[in-house]
């Protein structure tokens, strides 16, 4: 865990401001994680984790998907005028990721969900996420729904997953997520090194 701490920190100086230019944090994150759990909005550790869980078994299994929870409006930076859209803003996100990431994507807001599929809606999908109910009473709440939100869209793909229990998870689980972490830093830092040395011969030939 301490290699992964220094890993980030080399990964977050190197990354100038502009790389966020359009102020959606979980475009940003979505882009190599399969869970947006914003640290603010309060959502209990074991029902992170609970999600995380059952995301990486649907993974597994042959059903890929990313989660997206937007419990308040500040969790959308500077897209935050689709604050409570979210099938509007499913699409958006769902857009923002396609060139890295084409698959299924599920967005969990207090007063609904949304999922796509390469940033399209798929009517058949999203008719199983309009069966749950919003999950308003807490950021619990919103963990939960996203939860039993991926077991839904599983089954209905022939895909049988079971609710982890809360407070556990597996060790594989958490090494293959530090696993993905470490390359994904390790490719942003070898992207920077190589725009780094590009624009070192540009300047080199312009002084030319």
């Amino acid at each position: 865990m301490r290699l992964i701490a220094a890993l980030l920190v080399v990964a977050a100086l190197a990354v100038p401001a502009a790389a966020r230019a359009d102020g959606d944090p979980a475009s940003d994150w979505l882009l190599t994680q399969a869970t947006f759990v914003p640290q603010d909005d309060g959502v209990p550790t074991a029902y992170a984790q609970q999600l995380q869980a059952v995301v990486a078994d649907a993974k597994a299994r042959g059903y890929v998907i990313r989660v997206a929870l937007i419990g308040t409006e500040y969790d959308m930076g500077s897209v935050y005028s689709r604050w409570r859209q979210p099938q509007p803003y499913a699409r958006f996100l769902g857009q923002e990721l396609y060139f890295v990431y084409k698959k299924r994507l599920l967005v969990v807001m207090p007063n609904g969900l949304a999922v796509t599929n390469g940033g399209k809606v798929d009517p058949t999908e999203q008719a199983v996420v309009d069966r749950i109910p919003p999950p308003v009473a807490n950021h619990a709440a919103l963990a939960s729904a996203a939860t039993n939100a991926v077991i839904k869209l599983a089954a209905n793909a022939g895909i049988v997953l079971t609710t982890p229990t809360l407070g556990k998870t597996t060790s594989g689980t958490s090494e293959n997520q530090d696993r993905v972490v470490i390359a994904a830093v390790a490719l942003v830092v070898a992207a920077l090194l190589v725009a780094g040395g590009f624009l070192r011969k540009r300047r080199k030939a312009a002084v030319r």
